[in-house]
């Protein structure tokens, strides 16, 4: 090995070890809103890869109401995409910077470089699977046979762009973990810029529909793929993305798959809950009330990101910490990432009470649709300000690497709960379509007692680990 290239990681170890330090030294307040604001921007224009492509579609002339419904059944897909991202990301991440709180670049490195490979994996078998059967697939998840063809039509093209999908989610995941929370932010900026630009393009001026509306999405996250790996490869990132680091190390990966199954679970069940959804309400109400689910869904993600946002800021704060040994600043992170989720979530679920009807006009103009989903949004949405205290616990389980209690919540609320209940409650209540929406409030309500108290003595025991 020549002398220039001992240096290199030499310097890298020193360059990670200076610029990480803040993580341990910077007030936590600051830290946190320094980090919580481009990752809370950054899941909020995120989101709008998930509703603008459904606001343009529900405004289509003639059709667009089916149309909506339609692409609203592609969800469960969609969320199954994500949700393999998150599988290996959302778990690697953390990991990388316990291992940079402790001071190991190299195994932090080696983590970057084994999950981007396996991802590129993930990615192919992935598209294989989904251009192979994306109709049977549909079918299963609500398509009627009024929408079906909007929902092919849709998922084809979709599919298509599955690895830059997985390669943007998953990569941009480490470059939030580093503390360039910014550049976290312009990557997905960048993609909802060229996503909002070009749905109109393609879908009215080119007369694709929601093909159209397929293309834009891909080739938007196609821009912010290459931006991610570019940035990863370059000069300023501490850790790099390099030829050395990508063989496939399962000593690594397995720990991240361990830790990533709390996020992977979290999103498979909402392809699963939207499934159970979809399947309930399409037998109770018909296409209006799938229709309905489409809204809601679309509000629940508008609810759900900023409180990631604010988790994913808190992380590696959380993550660096631990790793160090530095119980006081991960208790007082965490303390104050729940004050300021809880006021978030109690904000907006006031204000979906009171406005329903401006939330459900977001995505269509269409009167009947607009009244039925104003009245479910109430319903759906009315344990919405319990979501600060779980995510705040969830999030904070992945942060400090217990993969046990994480993937315990995520379990609890979905499976345990959630799904039984959609089937349950109209077995009670005469009004069967209020009873399938009425599960999710009270799911919510027994998931968060759960949470809270296995949660206060997981964190306990936890920091009573690493203080002196």
């Amino acid at each position: 090995m020549s002398p220039g290239s001992e240096e290199k990681p030499s310097r890298a170890r020193g360059l990670a070890e200076k610029d990480n330090r803040y993580l341990g030294t910077e007030p936590i307040g600051g830290l946190l809103l320094k980090l919580a604001i481009p990752t809370i921007t950054a899941q909020l224009i995120n989101m709008l890869y998930n509703v603008v492509d459904r606001i343009y579609i529900g405004h289509m002339p003639g059709d667009g109401d089916l149309a909506l419904t339609g692409v609203g059944v592609c969800m469960p897909l969609i969320m199954l995409v994500s949700a393999f991202a998150s599988l290996i990301s959302a778990g690697g991440a953390p990991r990388a910077s316990i291992f940079m709180g402790q001071g190991n670049h190299e195994a932090a490195e080696q983590t970057l470089g084994s999950t981007f490979s396996l991802q590129v994996v993930v990615s192919v078998l992935l598209t294989v699977v989904l251009l192979a059967g994306n109709r049977t697939f549909l079918l299963t998840f609500g398509a009627s046979p009024n929408t079906i063809d909007y929902a092919v039509a849709y998922m084809q093209i979709y599919s298509i762009g599955t690895i830059f999908v997985q390669l943007t989610l998953g990569m941009n995941a480490y470059i939030t973990a580093q503390g360039f929370a910014q550049i976290g932010m312009l990557t997905v900026l960048l993609g909802a810029v060229c996503n909002i630009v070009l749905d109109p393009v393609f879908i009215f001026l080119f007369h694709m529909g929601v093909r159209g509306a397929a293309l834009a999405t891909i080739l938007s996250q196609g821009v912010s793929c290459v931006w991610v790996i570019s940035f990863l490869c370059g000069g300023r990132t501490l850790l790099k993305l390099r030829r050395d680091t990508l063989p496939i190390r399962p000593s690594l990966v397995l720990p991240c798959i361990a830790l990533g199954l709390a996020p992977f679970i979290m999103q498979c069940s909402e392809s699963i809950l939207n499934l159970c959804f979809n399947s309930s309400l399409l037998r109770y109400g018909g296409d209006i009330a799938v229709g309905a689910m489409t809204i809601l869904s679309s509000v629940m993600t508008f609810a759900m990101l900023p409180l990631q946002g604010l988790g994913q800021g808190a992380q590696p704060i959380s993550s660096y910490n631990f790793g160090a040994r530095n119980a006081g600043r991960v208790r007082q992170t965490f303390r104050l990432l729940l004050i300021v989720s809880v006021i978030y979530a109690v904000t907006l679920w006031a204000l979906i009470l009171l406005f329903p009807r401006f939330f459900v006009g977001i995505f269509t103009p269409d009167e009947e649709l607009q009244v039925f989903a104003a009245r479910a949004l109430r319903i759906y949405c009315g344990a919405m300000c319990l979501f600060g205290v779980q995510l705040s616990c969830q999030m904070t389980f992945v942060s400090l690497g217990n993969a046990k209690a994480s993937v315990t919540v995520a379990v609890v609320r979905k499976f345990v709960l959630l799904i039984p209940l959609i089937f349950i409650l109209p077995l009670f209540l005469e009004d069967k379509i209020t009873a399938v929406y009425l599960a999710e409030p009270v799911a919510d309500v027994l998931a968060v007692t759960f949470t809270a108290i296995l949660f206060a003595g997981q964190f306990r025991k936890a920091l009573k680990e690493i203080e002196p």
